[in-house]
């Protein structure tokens, strides 16, 4: 018996609890686009979620558990716990023995893609993949390692569900019936997406008791500081944030001349956000959404995604008809276009794109009091796509552009991301991490991938960390928490800039927040608390500035 078997199975307990929350807030993303959905709608898609993370339990735990022909103890001991997580129920003995094979048995009716489809297809759960891979791998690492030893056989069931998320997870759609849509879907598709795989799970699920079911805790409505709040935490995009905030002082400013008897000025209010791919467009557009919605400029406020893909059809007389669809899922909301330049071609007429923009000019002046428009994409060509179209150009008087992320806010971002999933970076892996930053950032071109690369970079490292614990045991809460700088490989980043790790004479830059001194720190004290040289003031050294000579610069 593992001496370590009762807080083995209480670090499951947290997993498993920690796997169902996640769900219930992934539910909640998708709800985000569906203002308007009541709340049996809202309980009903929070249940079949649940359901959905339920069945994934199971999968994993047969994977793992029957992988050796055997079942030990500790292994008995977690099968409880999930037994108890799934169905409220607390049982031993034979009553455990015959639940476990009622669970190995349905296992195999349950296929991967379905467990984890909603992160491939819906637009809004993309992002969440790595929380997603997290999650399973941490509650496959404790059955594995249950007993205190790892079997070849269970290293290799561990491999293959690896391989499954990947598989599921990381693919590129060979669909061709709805090019660009499958893995966008969003709002009503979303949640018959979710009803979809929830209802093929029900059937194949033991019985659920008769208790009650999960409900949706009370929503409070947005409010005008909260959207506020949500953009000044945003890493980054100083100019961004002051530019939404003068636009909502503006506004503000006109409802209370308004409310006062006094002349307006009105302002369209359609965007353009210019900047490379991983900036946060969609993030602040999202936020946007729900300004206007709390001023009362609109009703739902809710945002939908879209790109040339979602308004220009393929044959003649589709476009227009595809494009008012898309254009009345917004309505009293925000349409956001991305690549929104890829609507028409500068190499040749383009009769379906044009058309397209036709319809949305006009869409836009019909519906000016229900819809809001951002156009998303780099800056050059989105100039070009003003200019074909003078009335395209005469309603976005607003122009925004997102400059690219710094290589300490890439840092932040990526201990946000830790943070959300409970991993942690030693001063020596933030070091790491800033050193590939700052040389990507200074070799960057106009496809920097910015929050892309940061949210690659992290997907990688959680797949390192995976595969270097897998063949260890026992599994401790340190090894699946701390990313070591083994974790952190970027393909672009040349091997002898890693020698700046091993070299004692290596330092960071960080300016104190108080008197604005400029200190040079070791790597292995980024991270931690120290005192300011001239204040003694104490600061967080949080990222700081790696000190790379720029090698483009020099070339």
């Amino acid at each position: 018996m593992n001496s370590d078997g009762p807080s083995q199975a209480s670090g499951f307990r947290d997993a498993l609890v920690d796997c169902k929350r996640f769900f219930i807030s992934a539910a909640r993303e998708c709800l985000r686009d569906q203002p308007d959905a009541d709340a049996n709608v809202r309980q009903e898609l929070i249940r079949r979620m649940v359901d959905l993370h339920k069945g994934l339990l199971i999968k994993v735990y047969a994977t793992v558990a029957r992988a050796d022909r055997s079942w030990s103890p500790e292994e008995q001991q977690l099968a409880a716990e999930l037994v108890e997580h799934v169905w409220g129920t607390r049982l031993d003995g034979d009553s455990l023995t015959q639940a476990v094979r009622r669970v190995f048995r349905d296992a195999g009716g349950l296929r991967w893609y379905s467990l984890v489809r909603p992160f491939d297809r819906i637009a809004a759960l993309r992002d969440r993949v790595a929380d997603l891979e997290t999650a399973v791998l941490r509650i496959a690492n404790f059955i594995v390692k249950a007993d205190g030893k790892v079997t070849h056989e269970e290293m290799n069931a561990l491999r293959a569900i690896q391989h499954e998320l990947n598989v599921h997870l990381h693919r590129l759609s060979l669909d061709e019936s709805q090019p660009g849509e499958e893995s966008r879907a969003s709002g009503s598709q979303a949640i018959e997406i979710i009803h979809q795989d929830s209802t093929l799970l029900g059937s194949r699920q033991p019985p659920r008791d008769g208790g009650p079911r999960d409900a949706l805790p009370g929503v409070p409505a947005d409010s005008l500081e909260h959207a506020l709040d949500d953009l000044r935490e945003l890493i980054g995009l100083r100019q961004i944030k002051e530019e939404v905030t003068t636009l909502t002082n503006y506004l503000q400013l006109q409802q209370h001349r308004q409310a006062a008897g006094l002349p307006q000025h009105e302002l369209s209010l359609h965007m353009v956000f210019t900047g490379n791919p991983g900036t946060g467009k969609t993030t602040v557009a999202r936020i946007v959404g729900r300004i206007f919605k709390a001023l009362g400029l609109l009703k739902k406020g809710h945002l939908v995604e879209t790109d040339r893909s979602g308004l220009v059809a393929e044959y003649a007389g589709q476009t227009g008809p595809k494009t008012h669809r898309r254009i009345d899922e917004a309505l009293d909301g925000v349409l956001f276009i991305d690549e929104a330049y890829s609507l028409v071609s500068s190499a040749q007429e383009d009769a379906y794109g044009l058309e397209a923009v036709q319809a949305l000019v006009k869409r836009m002046e019909d519906d000016r009091l229900r819809l809001i428009v951002i156009l998303a994409g780099y800056p050059d060509p989105m100039q070009e796509l003003l200019q074909c179209n003078p009335g395209l150009k005469s309603r976005f008087n607003t122009q925004m552009h997102f400059e690219d992320y710094q290589p300490a806010d890439l840092g932040r971002i990526f201990e946000r991301m830790c943070q959300a999933s409970c991993y942690e970076l030693p001063g020596i892996t933030r070091a790491k991490l800033l050193i590939g930053f700052t040389h990507l950032y200074q070799q960057r071109d106009d496809h920097f991938g910015n929050g892309r690369l940061v949210r690659n970079t992290f997907e990688n490292c959680v797949r390192r960390l995976a595969n270097r614990v897998a063949g260890v045991a026992p599994v401790t809460r340190e090894l699946l928490t701390v990313l070591t700088p083994d974790d952190v490989h970027m393909d672009q980043v040349p091997s002898d800039l890693w020698n700046l790790l091993d070299d004692p004479h290596t330092r960071f830059g960080i300016t104190c927040t108080r008197c604005r001194k400029s200190a040079r720190v070791r790597a292995d004290l980024l991270g931690k608390r120290v005192a300011c040289p001239r204040c003694r003031e104490t600061v967080l050294a949080d990222w700081g500035e790696a000190m790379l000579r720029d090698r483009a610069a020099g070339e």
